[in-house]
């Protein structure tokens, strides 16, 4: 059973393509995507967020909500808005956010791998997310929010992927809202795709970025359906996932907001902090510029934290930023030891800049707010290498990915 393999796609043409293309499900709220749907007939949210086409008090998890999907994808097959692809391929797909570039392979990733730890995590899931993408999944019997991977850089594979975009120009070309240019080539050459599964196959694992909900959704849905001697080369045993080389991806910090000192007053929190770190008013707003520093906006003021290095274990979950600034000052300052369920945190995509964080402390919501340094590719893929899973909201990829560009049948 290979580790990956080309598939029959399902995506919009060349003309349709800016009609269909949308954000990832999960980085709006109902109202946005109601909002992002607006005179968007064939948005993929119609499919990924079908919500948006019934009453605003719906349950977003109620059965009608993924009978509304279905319908809204027969509607677009239909309308000859997504069309299939009529034999199996690869798809090269360039992300391009300023000046950044990153391309990558979308395939069809063995859920099997994934089972057995050679497609690796460092996520938990929440049960609820993972459910509905279950439901979806069943609904659509197609999988259509891709699942973000990495492979270790490896200089044939990248400059294969390079060299497909240097052909011509791209089957799918798409600039979204948010400035982002999402372009994609199908791959169909029988030698090349072999050359691509082959190279796949010597690597030794793949690690989801992000879409954690997403692969353990296909993983319970292919259970759902036989086991794994039943299921071999099914379309079932395969889940959506565009892989980039780990050197590409971008990785932005994921800051955190708090809403009260744990009943100190400013003075005596600041005191508490100067005993774990060197502390230093910042007359800027403070972006971290290396490992084992944060910022901290306090009532109008900004302070650069210092942690000293003897404080830093040696282990690849606890020298992480985000656990540091947990076991350092989250949890034995603020009080807050499970910052997944604790209601006096929230966390900030590192896309909304220093600005946000001011705004929501500077309007009283919010008593101050910390800006961390970004996880790095390696570190995550030490974690997921050691088998241990990262601490909430870790990472924050950017650019993110379109859904509806390449979708994942289920036959």
């Amino acid at each position: 059973m290979s580790l990956i393999k080309p598939f029959r796609g399902l995506r919009p043409t060349k003309e349709t393509a800016a009609a269909v293309a949308a954000p990832p499900y999960d980085v709006m709220n109902a109202e946005e995507a109601r909002a992002m749907v607006r005179d968007k007939p064939w948005s993929f949210l119609h499919i990924s967020r079908p919500e948006v086409d019934l009453p605003q008090d719906c349950d977003p998890y109620a059965p009608e909500v993924y009978a509304k999907a279905k319908e809204n994808l027969d509607a677009m097959l239909a309308a000859r808005m997504l069309i299939q692809d009529e034999q199996p391929s690869y798809y090269v797909y360039r992300l391009t956010q300023g000046g950044h570039v990153q391309v990558g392979l979308v395939c069809a990733a063995s859920v099997t791998a994934y089972d057995q730890g050679r497609i690796k995590k460092h996520e938990l899931t929440r049960p609820a997310k993972e459910d509905d993408r279950v439901r979806q999944i069943e609904a659509l019997s197609a999988q259509t929010g891709p699942v973000f991977m990495v492979y270790p850089a490896d200089s044939v594979i990248d400059n294969l992927l390079l060299e497909v975009t240097q052909l011509e120009g791209a089957e799918l070309d798409v600039t979204a809202d948010d400035g982002v240019r999402h372009e994609v080539w199908p791959l169909a050459d029988s030698a090349k795709v072999e050359q691509l599964t082959q190279l796949f196959e010597q690597m030794p694992a793949l690690y989801v970025a992000d879409g954690h909900h997403r692969s353990a959704a296909a993983s319970r849905v292919a259970g759902n359906h036989g086991s794994e001697g039943q299921l071999v080369e099914s379309s079932r045993n395969y889940f959506l996932s565009v892989i980039f080389p780990h050197t590409q991806v971008q990785i932005l910090p994921y800051n955190r907001l708090i809403r009260d000192l744990n009943g100190l007053d400013r003075e005596g929190f600041i005191a508490q902090i100067k005993a774990r770190f060197s502390v230093t008013e910042s007359d800027l707003p403070v972006q971290p510029d290396r490992p084992a520093q944060c910022g901290l906006y306090l009532a109008g003021q900004w302070y650069r934290l210092e942690l000293d290095a003897g404080r830093i274990p040696d282990d690849p979950v606890a020298s992480l930023e985000v656990s540091l600034l947990g076991s350092q000052l989250i949890e034995p300052i603020l009080g807050i030891v499970d910052q997944r369920r604790d209601q006096r945190i929230e966390f900030v995509g590192g896309i909304r800049g220093l600005a946000e964080l001011e705004r929501r402390v500077d309007s009283g919501e919010m008593a101050l707010a910390l800006s961390l340094y970004p996880t790095s590719m390696d570190a995550l893929m030490a974690v997921a290498d050691a088998g241990e899973i990262m601490p909430p909201k870790s990472t924050w990829f950017e650019p993110k990915l379109a859904d509806g560009l390449v979708s994942h049948l289920l036959e």
